[in-house]
């Protein structure tokens, strides 16, 4: 459909901080900090993903200063126990990195967050390599199409394929990004077929027929 962004690359964000295997403990924090970011890429070579450190992974350090594990800590978070004495990247990391390539549907980046559950996807090419970051925000950027510009996509693709004629016996016009779809259709069976595929459409929330 086109004037849909539909894969990550299309919302991705291009220009990405990471740090290298052996960048120290402070050196995350403060990098974290002077770009606002929770989370960064750790590159190795030429810029190839090989984890990811996030707050999470630097947070033992701080919960364990002032107190020894307990031994049920011992046993069931000895992952945190072990970064709680860890002192680079490599030693905090979480690897292998989640990532998403830059061809993948938002879809398929949504689905990898939530079954990950991340905020943030580094974004590879075919060699590995770093070329983006996509975030939950990111992906919700679709949701901000004007809703005129998505009811010409929806009476493109759908209405004028599924309800051909002139003038169509359907109309649609989109409000708040929901599509509302009117008239007799010839055959009433394709009138949930044409829900179905408006709710494909980027930046839609639902359809409906009034």
């Amino acid at each position: 459909m086109h004037g849909s962004p539909h894969i990550v690359s299309d919302v991705m964000t291009e220009a990405v901080v990471a740090v290298g295997r052996d960048a120290s403990f402070k050196e995350i924090v403060t990098t974290m900090e002077r770009w606002k970011v929770s989370a960064l890429p750790v590159l190795e070579g030429e810029g190839r993903v090989v984890g990811v450190v996030s707050e999470a992974d630097l947070l033992p350090k701080e919960e364990y200063r002032d107190s020894a594990p307990s031994r049920n800590d011992q046993m069931q978070r000895l992952p945190d126990l072990c970064k709680a004495g860890a002192t680079t990247a490599d030693e905090l990391m979480s690897a292998p990195a989640v990532c998403v390539h830059a061809d993948a549907t938002l879809a398929q980046a949504a689905r990898a967050m939530a079954f990950r559950r991340v905020k943030r996807l580094p974004v590879i090419d075919g060699e590995g390599m770093l070329c983006g970051i996509v975030s939950r925000g990111d992906l919700l950027k679709v949701f901000l199409r004007p809703d005129e510009e998505i009811a010409e996509e929806v009476r493109r693709e759908i209405v004028a394929y599924l309800f051909p004629g002139e003038p169509s016996p359907v109309r649609a016009h989109v409000e708040e990004g929901v599509v509302h779809f009117s008239g007799a259709p010839g055959d009433p069976s394709l009138a949930p077929v044409a829900s179905r595929f408006a709710r494909a459409v980027e930046g839609v929330v639902d359809a409906v027929w009034d």
